[in-house]
């Protein structure tokens, strides 16, 4: 394993604030260049669900005082609390209750009703060209929240497609023949993290460019290597057995359609975008599907193999609020987050790692072991935000090491306590770079040299 020192890219990525902010009036008349009226019906959907879940909280607040307050009286104090299964303890029959009830029936006759107008609307106005605006707010309210946008039929839920300049290419080998007629037998598809999209693999400054070699890794190896790069563009809020198995169809049919004969397929992915792979190349395999066959190469960057530390915190944290009958209705607000999120928290792959089990609830690592896709080179690329000299490859000083803010290195590199855990990356096919924080793995010119070297 090699340990590089990389000075300069630890704030890549980073949002900055600018010196004089712009009134919010003014932010919000730049946003309508970007959505689209479909966006629109999904945001005034959203606005309605939140209204209503914050009026169901204050409700259960206002029930479990009720309950704590009515307990020492016995009997008598129960009459003015109602008790029925499920219920937040505010009588439906009291003046509260009416308030509450008067309150979630007129926010859905409003929501119903704009719903209603801009559902017809929405068909016959022809949606602008998207922007990066617009992609990255969809791919962050679908990381958050996916997996309800996609059970309530929400416009706003994101579709698996694999794309080119941000655009979804067909599946049809004429129409697919014109939309790249330069294809080689060479795919690389890259393939996006959490709450991130397609267009986000590509340098939005100067900064993050990389010299001599194109916008993104994907252009520089097209130029150097010969690769086609495309990109999967996925709604990063599903389970991620759920996407692992989307992504091995569309990879089964991509390779059908490809105007080439495809010599070599490389997957190129980073943080949740690497669980996605390798649960596709174990349903691909357990289906028997051909492209396992063309793959050759599987990197990852930033991959949480074993979980990352946030998402155990946040199911912390709910343990502690749902822990106490007052706090317990707060719990319900660190529930809001997808499937993809708590998928997270050790690193599902699978569907028996989630399936019948409260995916809210703590509790230790339960998953069934899979090991890396035999036959395939797999590549770990794992960041520390330290200034780790190039010498320094003990495994001592490299637990000692931040990770990249949001992966450990252990998680990244796959290390686990348990050896049946572990993921057997061969000393020359893992890399640490220091210095570098975990979105600027998508822009690091140390980076996009190993992995030229990798992938040659």
């Amino acid at each position: 394993m090699r340990v590089d020192a990389v000075s300069g890219d630890r704030d890549n990525g980073r949002m900055t604030t600018p010196s004089s902010p712009r009134p919010a009036r003014a932010l919000l008349a730049d946003w309508r260049h970007h959505l689209h009226l479909s966006d629109v019906r999904g945001l005034a959907q959203l606005a309605t669900q939140g209204t209503l879940g914050i009026t169901e909280l204050v409700e259960r607040v206002q029930g479990n005082v009720y309950k704590a307050v009515a307990a020492p009286f016995g009997a008598a104090g129960q009459k003015f609390v109602d008790r029925a299964a499920g219920t937040s303890g505010v009588r439906k029959k009291g003046i509260t209750g009416l308030v509450y009830g008067s309150v979630k029936g007129v926010t859905r006759l409003a929501g119903g009703t704009v719903d209603a107008l801009l559902s017809r609307v929405a068909p016959r106005a022809e949606p602008p060209a998207s922007s990066p605006q617009r992609e990255a707010l969809l791919s962050a309210l679908n990381g958050v929240l996916g997996d309800q946008l996609l059970d309530t039929a929400n416009p706003l839920a994101i579709t698996m497609s694999v794309r080119h300049d941000g655009r979804s290419l067909p599946m049809d080998k004429v129409e697919l023949a014109q939309r790249l007629p330069r294809a080689t037998g060479k795919i690389l598809l890259l393939v996006h993290g959490l709450c991130m999209n397609d267009l986000q693999w590509r340098a939005d400054s100067p900064a993050d460019v990389l010299p001599g070699h194109g916008q993104d890794y994907g252009e520089g190896l097209a130029k150097e290597l010969g690769y086609t790069p495309v990109y999967l563009h996925y709604n990063t809020g599903l389970h991620t057995s759920v996407n692992g198995g989307q992504l091995a169809a569309l990879l089964e049919l991509l390779l059908q359609v490809w105007p080439q004969e495809v010599e070599t397929l490389s997957l190129l992915t980073h943080s949740m975008g690497g669980l996605v792979a390798r649960s596709a190349c174990h349903s691909a395999t357990a289906q028997g599907m051909h492209w396992p066959s063309r793959l050759r190469h599987l990197v990852f960057l930033g991959t949480p193999h074993h979980g990352a530390p946030l998402e155990k915190v946040g199911s912390w944290v709910d343990t502690v609020l749902g822990s106490k009958p007052l706090t317990r209705p707060f719990a319900k607000i660190g529930q809001v987050r997808s499937a993809g999120i708590t998928d997270l928290r050790h690193g599902h792959v699978l569907p028996a790692d989630w399936q019948g089990t409260d995916r809210f609830a703590g509790g230790t690592d339960t998953r069934q072991p899979l090991p890396l896709p035999s036959g395939v080179a797999c590549f770990a690329v794992a960041a520390t935000l330290a200034e780790l000299p190039a010498a320094a490859t003990t495994g001592r000083r490299l637990d000692a090491a931040l990770g990249d803010g949001l992966v450990p290195l252990s998680s990244a590199l796959g290390q686990h306590g348990e050896p049946a855990r572990c993921l057997d990356f061969p000393a020359d096919r893992q890399w640490v770079v220091a210095a570098t924080g975990h979105i600027a793995l998508l822009h690091s010119l140390p980076v996009y040299q190993q992995l030229r070297r990798w992938l040659t």
